[in-house]
């Protein structure tokens, strides 16, 4: 998924000044976007205060959304470099073609999981028809520098490992936890997992201390380590845990995002991870020129996400608070 603002902010992320040294419980304040033309999405990474979670640098929380009447998620093609995109459903379906020639179409459960690398260009649409229901998340991880110039890969993974324990099942869209690994390809120390609760569930998830987490109420609302997390909300929760508790008095999902701080600052604008500021707006420049992204099959010249307007101050990896 884009970041369809018109006048993206420059977010400078990285380093370990703000990682919690400790277990926290820190509500992340989330605000509305508009994507296309009526779509609208909670944004809840990076926001003010917190701009990564381990290498998870971007969220999107959508849904559930009625898409009966109207075209659902359009999302022309558009550019990225030095990311992945996890895209995962709750409710819906969606089409995902990219410029290495991928024409996947996927639903609930399934990972669709892109390596931007040195750069792709891709689209998102709900199929037609499609489902009357549309619901998920759309996350990035940051590539380390050793791996950021990769070439650009995608991947679907229709079946995921998981396990069931006292009430809930857990799904492992990335990195592994308690004996289950995910066959998505992951570039640093990391871990991605959905979490279904039954109505009544109670239950302790085991964590990496090392790693720091964080949990998004994706569907319904759960109470995490005694504290509500309403639907739609994250809760930051710092490092050094081993464990996590989780209730729930009516069914509900919880998606839990961690991995290893990450110490390298990075500056990340519209759909672009970069190092430097210029390294940035020369990615722009190559967008707007037609180069280094390739070609979507499908779509026109002209059916292409415009780049916005570079910001008129200079782009400076600073740290992950604003």
């Amino acid at each position: 998924m884009s970041d369809l603002e018109p006048r993206p902010a420059p977010h400078v992320l990285g380093g370990l000044g703000p990682v919690a040294p400790r277990p926290v419980l820190d509500l992340l304040p989330g605000k509305t976007v508009t994507l296309g033309e009526r779509m609208q999405v909670r944004r809840l990474l990076p926001t003010l205060g917190r701009r990564m979670v381990g290498p998870w640098a971007f969220v999107d929380h959508y849904g559930p959304d009625d898409i009966s009447v109207g075209d659902g998620m359009q999302v022309i093609p558009h550019p990225h470099t030095g990311l992945q995109t996890v895209s995962w459903l709750i409710e819906g379906r969606v089409h995902h073609k990219d410029s290495l020639g991928s024409d996947v179409s996927f639903g609930p459960g399934e990972l669709a999981l892109m390596t931007a690398g040195h750069g792709i260009s891709h689209s998102e649409q709900s199929p037609v028809p499609h489902p009357r229901l549309l619901q998920g998340a759309q996350l990035w991880v940051a590539l380390p520098d050793a791996s950021r110039d990769t070439a650009p890969a995608f991947e679907h993974h229709a079946v995921l490992p998981g396990f069931d324990v006292d009430g809930v099942r857990a799904t492992v869209l990335m990195g592994s936890l308690a004996g289950a690994t995910s066959p998505g390809t992951a570039w640093s120390p990391m871990v991605g997992v959905d979490l279904a609760l039954d109505a009544g569930a109670d239950v302790e998830v085991p964590l990496e201390p090392g790693f720091e987490h964080a949990v998004l109420a994706s569907s319904g609302s759960s109470v995490v380590e005694g504290a509500p997390v309403e639907h739609g909300s994250m809760l930051y929760l710092g490092t050094g845990r081993r464990t996590l508790r989780v209730s729930a008095s009516a069914p509900s999902r919880l998606l839990l995002l961690g991995g290893e701080p990450f110490e390298e600052q990075i500056v990340m604008w519209w759909n672009f991870v970069g190092r430097e500021g210029d390294e940035v707006a020369g990615f722009r420049e190559q967008w707007e020129a037609g180069e280094r992204f390739g070609h979507v099959e499908g779509f026109e010249d002209g059916e292409r996400t415009p780049a916005p307007p570079m910001p008129p101050v200079p782009l400076k990896p600073r740290g992950r608070e604003r």
